[in-house]
């Protein structure tokens, strides 16, 4: 292909696509083993979350039993959330290296003249709201469960 785009036209170009690739894949495994903690509550609440931000432990220390119920489920929440924002924090680290790799990449722009840099037109993600949502039904029929039958509190269990 005289002047057109081929594996043959851009040799470096096939090669920088190749280590990124390689790194991509290098890197998304690493991410696999990353964990994020935290802890509230002067220590009393611990939450360790996966690099998906899901809830892999959680632990009660010293004086727990001090805490009211509702303290206790926003403590929990708490520490989930900072856990979340821990990992978020290590995941962005782990990939600066990419982000590097691929600004030295040309825009498809560069290489097809006349085509826009699409890069700047992908949408951001947007962000899920950290709050307790007010008017949705979280639990559903929970309220409609007696209490007083057998449960994780029952010295019986």
């Amino acid at each position: 292909m005289a002047g057109g785009f081929g594996p043959d036209s851009h040799p470096d170009l096939m090669e920088d696509i190749q280590s990124t690739l390689e790194t991509i894949s290098r890197l998304q495994r690493e991410r696999t083993t990353l964990l994020g903690r935290a802890s509230v509550r002067r220590g009393r609440v611990t939450a360790v979350v996966n690099a998906d931000s899901v809830l892999v432990d959680l632990k009660f220390g010293r004086d727990v039993e001090d805490l009211e119920y509702s303290e206790l489920a926003r403590a929990v929440i708490e520490a989930v959330q900072q856990a979340s924002a821990d990992v978020a924090r290590k995941s962005k680290e782990l990939m600066a290296p990419l982000d590097e790799q691929r600004a030295r990449l040309p825009k498809l722009s560069d290489l097809v003249p006349g085509m826009p840099d699409l890069r700047d037109r992908v949408p951001k993600p947007e962000r899920a709201p950290v709050t307790k949502p007010v008017t949705q039904e979280i639990f559903g029929d929970a309220d409609k469960y007696d209490s007083r039958e057998p449960g994780v509190t029952d010295s019986g269990w």
